[in-house]
């Protein structure tokens, strides 16, 4: 077990952790459930560093870490939309969520074409995430009414995540085009 692999098992942990904070009935739910979904991405970042830094990368932590990252996303925008209840809120994170499982399967395509590293991850990925991640911790932070100007930034940086998210997509459909237009 390399330290990467450890970090991004504890990511995975924090998970049902996170969602039962989400659900304590007391006034610090907001701020618990915030640093665990801050601490889930700090630990996003820290074990690719010292993957990469450490050479320490190995095939689970290949597999677990994108894993990893869409659940938790997935799960805080879930426990958002039920904290919101609004088309306007739901319509970003049904985008960012589609898109996870879109690329995913994409990528797994790809993989049986011994192809994979045509839609890697790139720098706008990064990017996404890093929008995704601060947008929802915002969002976790926040109670709704309280602070509404805080609210229309969140949201606003919801829908920046959004649009970046759908960018990333199009790039990956594009590396991908080739291959998806081959009849065989």
């Amino acid at each position: 077990m390399t330290v990467p692999n450890a970090l991004t098992l504890f990511r995975i942990i924090l998970i049902p952790i996170f969602a039962v904070a989400f659900y304590l009935p007391i006034p610090q739910s907001y701020v618990i459930t915030a640093a665990l979904f801050g601490l889930a991405g700090l630990t996003d970042w820290l074990d690719g560093y010292l993957a990469r830094r450490l050479g320490q990368t190995t095939a689970l932590g290949a597999f677990l870490d994108p894993v990893a990252d869409k659940l938790m996303v997935a799960v805080a925008l879930a426990v958002l939309i039920e904290r919101f209840h609004v088309w306007w809120f739901t319509l970003p994170a049904v985008i960012i969520i589609g898109r996870e499982i879109v690329i995913s399967a994409l990528r797994e395509w790809m993989a049986e074409l011994g192809k994979r590293t045509s839609v890697a991850v790139s720098w706008l990925g990064k990017v996404k995430t890093t929008a995704q991640i601060v947008a929802i911790i915002g969002l976790l932070l926040v109670p709704p009414g309280r602070y509404p100007l805080l609210d229309g930034l969140n949201l606003v940086l919801l829908y920046v995540a959004a649009i970046l998210t759908l960018w990333s997509m199009v790039m990956y459909l594009k590396a991908a085009w080739p291959e998806l237009r081959e009849n065989n």
